[in-house]
């Protein structure tokens, strides 16, 4: 696997290179690579509690990230979303390991809090590696089969 270093920061912590980086990684993946002309960049990143969980590589550049939104704010319970891993270091176990990181902050904070999300349905496996199980049917979300999930399992 890859060394990468993780960082969790809210929005005020963020620079504006390091919010830059996150930005277009996730343009590059979810609205070129996916093809998906959708507003990327909502105003959900600023709230005062979203947690941004930042992978950096050993040169110091970010080929990962995902989000970690309060209970309440996309969804009932706690959600992460903007999971993302930049084509070139995927296969490295990168996604395993931030997702590993993202629950545990997840448990420290929110201890006693399920975890809802909205998967594309092709990753449904993954995250059932995770201990997410299946909450609805298929749905097109942006064009995209999407599917909730739900981690109800203490950690």
């Amino acid at each position: 696997m890859m060394q990468i270093e993780w960082e969790i920061k809210s929005f005020k912590e963020l620079n504006t290179d390091g919010l830059y980086e996150i930005l277009k990684l996730r343009v590059d993946v979810f609205v070129v690579e996916q093809r998906c002309p959708y507003p990327e960049i909502d105003d959900l990143d600023r709230h005062q509690k979203t947690l941004h969980l930042i992978g950096k590589n050993t040169d110091g550049k970010i080929v990962a990230y995902l989000r970690i939104l309060p209970p309440g704010l996309s969804f009932k319970h706690v959600s992460m979303g903007r999971v993302v891993v930049a084509k070139k270091n995927r296969g490295h176990g990168i996604s395993d390991a931030m997702l590993k990181v993202a629950l545990d902050q997840i448990s420290r904070i929110w201890p006693d809090e399920k975890i809802m999300i909205a998967a594309q349905v092709y990753l449904k496996e993954f995250y059932e590696s995770h201990g997410f199980e299946s909450a609805s049917q298929s749905y097109l979300e942006d064009k995209i089969p999407h599917i909730d999930m739900i981690r109800k399992d203490s950690f």
